[in-house]
């Protein structure tokens, strides 16, 4: 299993439009409103193997409220 975080900047007034799209997917196991350079804070696992640069593209980027993204990819939990 592979997780990793994607911060969401929103267009503008478009949070919580991009947020509820997020979870109608039912891909992101916790979404997170937040301040500063990105609006929404959003946690995924997917399976080994899993290209992830395709799957946030592919169900992520292609939210048409989206402005830009930001990955961060996690190596271990402690």
């Amino acid at each position: 299993m592979q997780t990793f975080f994607v911060e969401i900047k929103c267009k503008l007034g478009k949070t919580y439009a991009v947020a509820n799209a997020l979870a109608d997917r039912e891909i992101a196991s916790e979404i997170y409103s937040t301040a500063g350079n990105y609006d929404i804070l959003a946690k995924f696992h997917v399976d080994d193997g899993v290209d992830i640069g395709h799957f946030i593209a592919e169900n992520v980027q292609s939210i048409p409220e989206i402005a830009d993204t930001h990955t961060i990819i996690t190596f271990k939990a402690f």
